[in-house]
């Protein structure tokens, strides 16, 4: 992004991320899953939280699909189109390099899990088929708006657009399970939506300055650890459509994947340094 888009995305980001992601979207989500108009929602929403809290629990199973599914897309996209090998201990197996020349594998690999987990989980088997297919296709349309806009004029005002929409998306992926945590430790949603709000502040803000830090030239294989956490994030999250994965792990295994990148490229920066 330019930096006209990194300030819209701190300033504009920050309300589509708490009142878009975390207070309207769940409530269209809840809506549409119990055929009850939005409006009521919001009512139950403002009036009677432990009741919107219980609703939120009961289509768990389709935001994790839908959620579970667009993070695996955005890691396989990106170790399928991986060009060039690495040595760093999180280096993908020969298996992507190889396939990523086959047509959509990514695709047919997350519609198998989708429909294969449907069949096993505990929740509503078509709501989880369908959060699954939706997931797909809404990585799919990000993906084909991105390389039309690469065919196409006025490239960097576009791209941050797109880059905007993008991260938005990533970020309701990432979030909207943790909105389901968060009533778990409190039922007022005020407290809810300021505490998952400061949070996404946080994230973006620390985001915007490791790119004006140049991080990713210095820690080479951040960018790597990081889909790998997204990969094993999205493996824990559709894992839980059909067992009880503890969030302690989750967090865990996405903190190793970074904390091994991070090692690994210093380890790199300093052998590059005393050559």
């Amino acid at each position: 992004m330019d930096p006209l888009w990194q300030k819209r995305f701190l300033s504009w980001g920050i309300l589509v991320a708490v009142f878009g992601t975390r207070l309207i979207l769940p409530i269209l989500i809840v809506s549409a899953a119990v055929s009850t108009s939005p409006w009521t929602i919001i009512s139950m929403a403002l009036y009677n939280q432990s009741a919107y809290g219980l609703l939120l629990e009961d289509v768990r199973g389709s935001i994790i699909a839908f959620g579970g599914t667009f993070l695996l897309m955005v890691a396989l996209t990106y170790f399928f189109n991986l060009k060039e090998p690495t040595i760093s201990p999180l280096k993908p197996k020969r298996f992507f390099l190889k396939w990523g020349k086959a047509e959509v594998p990514e695709i047919m690999i997350a519609l198998t899990i989708v429909i294969g987990l449907s069949f096993f989980s505990s929740f509503d088997q078509l709501s989880v088929l369908l959060a699954g297919f939706f997931g797909v296709l809404l990585f799919i349309l990000i993906e084909s708006i991105g390389s039309s806009i690469t065919h196409s004029g006025n490239l960097v005002a576009k791209s941050g657009l797109l880059l905007f929409m993008y991260l938005n998306v990533l970020d309701a992926a990432f979030s909207l399970d943790g909105v389901i945590g968060a009533f778990a430790l409190s039922s007022n949603l005020l407290i809810v939506v300021t505490g998952l709000g400061i949070g996404a502040y946080f994230v973006r803000t620390f985001t915007v300055y490791m790119v004006a830090t140049n991080t990713l030239t210095h820690l080479i294989y951040l960018e790597r650890g990081a889909y790998w956490a997204i990969l094993c994030l999205a493996t824990s999250m559709l894992a839980n459509l059909i067992i009880d994965i503890p969030e302690i792990f989750t967090g865990l295994i996405g903190i190793v994947c970074i904390a091994i990148a991070c090692v690994a490229s210093i380890m790199k920066l300093n052998q590059v340094k005393s050559s």
